[in-house]
């Protein structure tokens, strides 16, 4: 059993917290973006309050550790562990409860090249215990803005797992799939969801758009962030989110296996 302080020993050593790549200037830069309400930040939440930059500074170092000095304004930005591992527990708990239940769960990710295999073991532990893994808009278009312009997307699923791919780059149900912070694959897998008549998910799961834009719909979501994603903490202060875990999300996906298993433990899932 992998116990909190080894955890957080991983944590600290892999950087996914403590002193992490993400740097202070980028935080920053995505903070003023935010305040500013561009939707490349946003990730699909429609915020309530203000959400100053001040604010936002405020926030994330409530949340997530992150120097509360506005006067830091360079170098490499810090997640609290602690932080990390109390959220953790909290994820753990919200998995615990769906599992119990049986309810049906949807999981998607932006992150296919860092993530997928997290997200793919919380499938395979969640659809063992009787919850419904759903797998709804198979190979539906998405058109996504990008830096290179509008560019069309195609939904696929990887062991359970929502993701969107270029058209021509893999042949379905490979990995790894597209990088995106969009809200469009959600909304667009959650209103086939309701099309159909099929099961709606009793919890979301997944990163930035998958978690913000789920969240905004009012469906139950969970998930990681990095400290330059302010949305889905304002998303758990407002109540749209559930539980959001800081973490760097650009690590070596191996390097996310003991948090899977210190996860499934936690929410008596191990298998």
């Amino acid at each position: 059993m992998l116990t909190p302080e080894a955890l957080r020993a991983h944590l600290v050593g892999a950087r996914l917290a403590g002193t992490v790549a993400t740097s202070r200037e980028e935080s920053l830069r995505r903070y003023r973006l935010f305040a500013a309400r561009d939707p490349r930040v946003l990730l699909g939440l429609d915020p309530e309050g203000a959400w100053g930059q001040r604010d936002l500074i405020e926030l994330m170092a409530d949340r997530c550790g992150v120097p509360a000095d506005v006067r830091r304004t360079s170098g490499q930005d810090v997640i609290a562990p602690e932080r990390t591992l109390a959220a953790l527990d909290a994820f753990a708990e919200r998995l615990a409860d769906v599992a119990r239940r049986g309810a049906p769960v949807l999981l998607g990710t932006g992150h296919p090249h860092r993530l997928l295999g997290f997200y793919a073991a919380l499938a395979d532990a969640l659809s063992a215990a009787g919850c419904a893994v759903l797998t709804p808009a198979q190979g539906r278009c998405v058109d996504i803005t990008t830096r290179f312009g509008l560019r069309t997307h195609n939904l696929d699923y990887v062991r359970g797992v929502a993701l969107v791919r270029t058209p021509g780059a893999k042949r379905p149900g490979c990995a790894p799939g597209a990088h995106t912070h969009s809200p469009l694959p959600v909304r667009t897998v959650l209103a086939a969801a309701a099309e159909s008549g099929g099961p709606l998910p009793e919890l979301v799961i997944g990163d930035h758009g998958w978690v913000c834009g789920a969240g905004q719909l009012g469906f139950e979501a969970v998930g990681p962030a990095d400290a330059d994603d302010p949305a889905p903490f304002v998303g758990e202060a407002e109540g749209s989110v559930s539980v959001v875990v800081p973490l760097d999300d650009g690590v070596r996906s191996d390097y996310y296996l003991p948090l899977t298993r210190y996860v499934l433990n936690r929410a008596c899932l191990s298998q």
